[in-house]
């Protein structure tokens, strides 16, 4: 090892100590442990439609539970998990993730909900179903979910920085592997004009980098586009208007829901917006994604006061989404939807200007 690299890892290491001294007060992987001792037969899950961190913090904590319990441990997954990055993304894990049957939900003795709360609207648990763990960095809109186990941080850009803060409290090792998908799936949260790293999540990154199989690495940033993207980008621009420092764009129908997520991130970028909100037309619903830059807006309180009383969503300080059930998913309707939406959006972000500039000439 040259004197470079072993200066790499010991600063590596010195941050991580920091981290570990200052979240002492965090929950800790051992009492979750400890909770799940006796256990028979655990699920770990997500929100529903699955994103790269919330598979991988799913992936990295069931790896650890195997590791220290001697106990049948089953991922399961409800809603698509596959479209673009996504679909590459899940074939490259190495998940394998049972189907999803609410019917066997009664089966487990114990559940991990990962990147997600159980209030949320994108929960795949049935109502009244309680699960014995909650690992997430979101911000909830009402009250913090309550279970024996709660591990949820909003200061942290990614749940699989939190789950790489336990590997820490036991001292385990990564896999290659394993290290790849977590740091891959930490850049997809963190990626865009909106991503703010915490403390956590640049000694997860750092440490990460130097664990990680290259190779599979390299396979996950990037990874083979099919055209519905080309599509989505010219889209999202073709339909871009411009309010003072918000833009806001439309993807009509789309057969992925990381794409208004690309496109939020990719007009945020712009040298003269604070904000970008970006629709798009999934299944039933009208799907709603936004980005702020600006340290006065909290995207987590935007989104909710944009989704009130006719939608759900919530986020991060600078990243969130959410959805508007569609009544009969006709043009007149959307577009209803989206005025509704743009008012509030201008709204919330004290813009008088009514009428939009296109972002490019087209």
């Amino acid at each position: 090892m040259t004197s470079f690299v072993e200066s790499c890892v010991e600063t590596v290491a010195g941050s991580a100590e920091q981290v570990e001294r200052r979240t002492r007060n965090r929950p800790r992987v051992r009492k979750l442990l400890k909770l799940l001792e006796g256990k028979q037969n655990i699920l770990i899950t997500s929100h529903t439609h699955p994103d790269p961190d919330a598979l991988a913090s799913a992936l990295g904590i069931a790896y650890l539970v195997r590791a220290k319990l001697p106990v049948k441990v089953t991922l399961s997954f409800k809603g698509r998990l596959g479209g673009g990055i996504n679909e590459r993304f899940v074939q490259l894990a190495n998940l394998n993730a049972e189907p999803w049957d609410d019917a066997k939900i009664p089966s487990y003795d114990a559940i991990i909900l990962m990147d997600c709360q159980p209030t949320f609207a994108y929960s795949p648990l049935p109502a009244g179903v309680v699960p014995t763990s909650v690992i997430d960095h979101h911000r909830a809109p009402g009250k913090i979910a309550r279970c024996a186990f709660c591990d949820i941080r909003t200061d942290v850009g990614a749940s699989s920085s939190i789950v790489f803060s336990y590997f820490m409290e036991l001292e385990t090792p990564i896999p290659r592997d394993l290290a790849a998908t977590m740091l891959f799936a930490i850049e997809s949260d963190l990626a865009g004009a909106a991503g703010t790293p915490g403390e956590l999540d640049n000694i997860a990154l750092s440490s990460l980098t130097l664990l990680a199989d290259t190779r599979k690495l390299y396979q996950m940033r990037y990874a083979p586009l099919p055209a519905s993207y080309y599509q989505m980008y010219f889209n999202a621009v073709r339909h871009a208007f411009r309010y003072d420092r918000a833009i806001m764009s439309h993807l009509e129908t789309i057969d992925s829901l990381e794409q208004p997520a690309l496109a939020a991130d990719f007009l945020l970028r712009n040298d003269a917006a604070d904000a970008a909100l970006v629709t798009a037309v999934y299944e039933n619903k009208l799907v709603v994604s936004l980005r702020t830059s600006s340290p006065k807006l909290l995207a987590s309180e935007v989104a909710k006061r944009l989704l009130r009383n006719i939608g759900q969503g919530g986020g991060h300080r600078s990243k969130a989404g959410g959805f508007v059930p569609l009544q009969t998913g006709t043009p007149a309707e959307i577009e209803r939807l989206r005025n509704t939406l743009r008012r509030r959006y201008l709204r919330v972000l004290k813009i008088r200007q009514t009428r939009g500039i296109h972002l490019v000439q087209v």
